[in-house]
């Protein structure tokens, strides 16, 4: 039930990022939260746990058209100098809520597990009746119509889709297993495919020229192992604090607070920040500052929940301040793309995060071993490896400011922001 929502979404994050730009952002915004209002009605109103399991999938299609477009839309909406301020706005809403998400939920859930799902339609009448009214009616830019790249999307979705089954069942089907080995090579074979077919086609699904420009590779390379490190360390912290520590899971969602806490505050302030250093410079920081927590709980954390405060969050306030600034200068990245594009590079941003956030959990769990509570020395495997994936996503932060590759005709004429070098 779980990772059909998380499937779903991440192998449709690309085709419906390029059908946004084919259909304007409004409409596609409009649709994607429409529909993913009606199947909350549905997986709360499921008879059994097949229906919940299809509903789901609905969701998860519903999501990927939201998401990209989301951030599509808020982008052109502001100024180049303005754009990290709105995006760290942006970061700090999401932030608040997937920490709050699962607190809301477990009390939810205390009560009848539906509420879960039935929540969720009163919020998104409003907001789609705030999109009605608000967002500007878009379509297509210049008003040209798009070639339909059925074979491209069908092997995006099937590598993407693959990878990421590969992912999130692993734990359960075993990291050696046959079912495991074979998602894991249909999707890297497919994948290949998928690659020399967008370099032939006149229109593809994914256009290589968007990695012509350096900086958005940068940032797609550097969220995919911020993720990484992201996804690993909030399982960490949770896994110590109900293993080692035996503490109550909502004793350690409460625990987890000080972090998204710190992303809001520093978020909404990272536009001054990014002014005044430059979008390198806060990148590298941000990076930095994540990979600082885990070494902290590295050598502080130790065998009770005794001093947590001083144990613990040190390292939740210095990562909640790498996330608060590493995630707004990367995420703006896809405002360097032409306008026909906008949705596609958002897409492609956000497939980044969730296989991220797939391959860190993952990883972890292999590390661990696997086990729901696993010992101190794993642990501390464990934030070794969040420490490095974090520090290399600061030095694709670093490549920040390399510009753009020339030799792209449709690049150069668009009208897209140029990369400043700070």
């Amino acid at each position: 039930m779980l990772n059909a929502y998380t499937i779903v979404l991440a192998a449709l994050l690309v085709p419906a990022g390029r059908l946004a730009d084919a259909i304007g952002g409004r409409r596609s915004f409009l649709t994607g939260i429409a529909l993913f209002g009606l199947a909350s009605v549905a997986c709360g109103a499921a008879p059994d746990l097949g229906t919940l399991i299809a509903a789901r999938v609905v969701q998860g299609a519903a999501a990927a058209v939201l998401v990209p477009t989301s951030l599509s839309l808020a982008l052109p909406a502001f100024p180049e100098r303005e754009r990290a301020t709105a995006v760290g706005v942006w970061t700090a809403v999401s932030a608040v809520a997937a920490s709050s998400g699962p607190v809301a939920g477990g009390l939810l859930a205390a009560s009848d597990w539906r509420w879960i799902f039935f929540i969720n339609p009163p919020v998104v009448l409003a907001a789609w009746a705030a999109g009605l009214r608000l967002l500007p009616r878009t379509g297509p830019v210049g008003g040209e119509r798009r070639r339909l790249d059925p074979l491209g999307t069908l092997l995006v979705l099937l590598g993407t889709g693959s990878l990421t089954t590969a992912c999130v069942e692993a734990a359960d089907w075993g990291y050696g297993a046959p079912a495991t080995v074979g998602f894991l090579a249909a999707g890297l074979v497919v994948g290949a495919l998928a690659v020399a077919h967008v370099r032939r086609h006149p229109d593809p699904v994914v256009d290589p020229a968007l990695f012509r420009t350096r900086a958005f590779t940068a940032a797609a390379l550097g969220l995919l192992s911020y993720f990484l490190a992201y996804a690993a360390s909030l399982l960490a912290a949770t896994l110590l604090f109900t293993g080692a520590w035996g503490w109550s899971p909502a004793r350690a969602g409460l625990a987890v607070t000080p972090w998204p806490l710190t992303v809001l505050v520093v978020s909404m302030l990272s536009g001054r920040v990014i002014r005044a250093l430059g979008k390198r410079a806060t990148a590298v920081v941000g990076g930095v500052c994540f990979a600082a927590g885990p070494v902290c709980w590295l050598f502080l954390a130790g065998g009770d929940g005794a001093h947590y405060a001083v144990e613990f969050i040190p390292g939740l306030v210095l990562t909640g301040i790498g996330a608060g600034l590493y995630q707004p200068v990367m995420f703006a990245a896809a405002g360097l793309l032409p306008a026909r594009q906008l949705s596609l590079g958002s897409g492609v941003l956000m497939m980044s995060r969730q296989g991220g956030s797939a391959l860190g959990v993952a990883a972890l769990v292999v590390i661990t071993g696997g086990v729901a509570r696993p010992g101190l020395d794993a642990l501390r495997a464990g934030w070794v490896f969040t420490a490095v994936t974090a520090a290399v996503a600061a030095v694709a932060g670093a490549a920040l400011g390399m510009g753009v590759r020339t030799g792209s005709r449709e690049n150069r004429g668009s009208g897209a922001d140029p990369v400043r070098h700070h």
